[in-house]
């Protein structure tokens, strides 16, 4: 049994649990407002919610650009590495 996706969900389920409370008390309506932009009055909990759910969706899309940018540093690290391995036998 991998434990490595039980934990991530056991992660997940509690952000999950803990937007749904602080949801549930903060029903106050707020307005957002960004340089000159201005949002309409939605809960604080729905605002919270939303942003949870848009940063994980992010990180997932993120992550494998991640994985291919540290494989291509790999990469060209392993190859400057073997420019200083020269075998002196040979001179």
């Amino acid at each position: 049994m991998k434990i490595a996706p039980f934990l991530t969900s056991l992660v997940v389920a509690v952000w999950v649990i803990a937007i749904a409370i602080i949801s549930v008390q903060n029903a106050t309506p707020v307005s957002l407002k960004f340089l000159t932009f201005q949002s309409i009055q939605i809960p604080m909990g729905l605002v919270l919610a939303f942003s949870a759910g848009v940063g994980l969706i992010g990180m997932a899309l993120l992550q494998p650009l991640w994985g291919l940018a540290s494989f291509g540093q790999r990469n060209s690290r392993l190859e400057d590495d073997a420019e200083f391995f020269v075998d002196d036998e040979n001179f």
